[in-house]
């Protein structure tokens, strides 16, 4: 098997990856993905030990442990171009021989939860709901630069979403693993619901400052859109990244969403960080 060359699978004088700047043996099998790199010691306040940190730009990565529980945290920054470098570096720690520079035989499948934040589409949703994603649509053009495995659903949801909003690209869809999205339904009672991943915070989503959008009435149009009763429920900047490539890699993946906003009604939490910190203490008291 030929191997990477170094300007392929870059590594740091160290081995470590050169962005995440980890080592194989410095996460879990188990990882915990946020955005906010502050949000790192957050999650990790709640182990009972934590054995290695390191930070390299907006990366952070804690690994430790709850009881006998190994587990990992890490940071992504926001948007898709920082996942795809986030969970490209995260398969190459335990896919990849980073001696030989070749992939291993035996591959290994990560179990990973988003925890972040998003606003609400609908009105009866109200602020402080939890939601894990279900299907999530990417509007940017990401993953055009990857063959995909999309389900025929999948395109069909991305076509009729092309047409709808007038786009110049055809979105990329993805469902989330159903046993891994099923198994902490059934354990948090959080909702699940359908996501739309931005590529920016103001205009995409259909907010307007000084600048124009280009869409009239876009978070409308996100709220009126049903193709054969499928519908928006969320909108925010990674999920649909996180869960394409965790299907491309064979990683479990599912995006827990604290909503902080709703806006569909205009109306902002009070007390957001309760919101996510009732959201990670949940979560964690079920791994």
């Amino acid at each position: 098997m030929n191997s990477f060359p170094n300007t392929e699978l870059i590594l740091n004088d160290d081995k470590s990856v050169y962005h995440l700047h980890l080592r194989p043996e410095h996460i879990a099998d188990t990882i915990f993905l946020v955005g906010d790199q502050d949000r790192v010691a957050e999650v990790s306040q709640h182990f009972d030990s934590i054995e290695h940190k390191i930070q390299h730009r907006e990366f952070v990565t804690h690994t430790g442990y709850i009881g006998k529980k190994r587990l990992s945290v890490v940071s992504s920054g926001i948007g898709t171009d920082n996942v795809e470098i986030l969970l490209t570096e995260l398969d190459a720690l335990v896919n990849i021989d980073l001696e030989t520079r070749t992939i291993k035989k035996n591959l290994t499948s990560l179990k990973m939860i988003r925890l972040g934040t998003s606003g609400s589409l609908r009105p009866e949703i109200e602020v402080g709901t939890i939601l894990i994603s279900d299907f999530a649509v990417g509007l940017d053009n990401l993953m055009y630069f990857y063959q995909q495995n999309q389900t025929d659903t999948e395109k069909k949801i991305a076509l009729r979403l092309f047409t709808f909003l007038s786009l110049g690209f055809i979105p990329s869809c993805t469902q989330a693993d159903q046993n891994w999205l099923n198994e902490w339904h059934q354990k948090t009672n959080f909702i699940k619901g359908n996501t739309i991943t931005c590529p920016g915070f103001y205009a995409p989503q259909g907010r307007n400052l000084r600048l124009k959008n280009s869409f009239d009435n876009l978070k409308q149009k996100y709220y009126d859109f049903d193709f054969q009763g499928f519908k928006f429920h969320n909108l925010e900047m990674e999920t649909a990244g996180y869960y394409a490539f965790a299907r491309l890699f064979g990683h479990q993946i599912i995006s827990v969403n604290a909503l902080l906003a709703n806006r569909y009604t205009g109306i902002f939490a009070e007390n957001p960080n309760k919101i996510v910190q009732d959201m990670i203490k949940t979560v964690l008291s079920y791994v």
